[in-house]
């Protein structure tokens, strides 16, 4: 993982996720978190971290793919 999409996360991606409601799926993180050890929340958090950063990304690239598409259209 590059630094520049580590600090992405840090810095956008999950203070954006964090200011989201997550209504209906708020009891199934709290599950999660508090039926994993102490110990295991820092694996749990990092599997997070990726996912975001994988979506995230993804984004970026559907989102040049339809500029792409737009400027051949015309």
């Amino acid at each position: 993982m590059s630094d520049i999409m580590l600090w992405l996360h840090a810095n956008y991606i999950r203070p954006q996720i964090n200011a989201e409601e997550r209504g209906d799926y708020e009891f199934h993180f709290d599950l999660v978190r508090n039926t994993l050890l102490p110990a295991d929340r820092p694996s749990m958090e990092k599997c997070l971290e990726l996912t975001a950063i994988r979506a995230f990304s993804l984004g970026l690239k559907t989102g040049a793919g339809l500029v792409n598409s737009a400027s051949r259209s015309t």
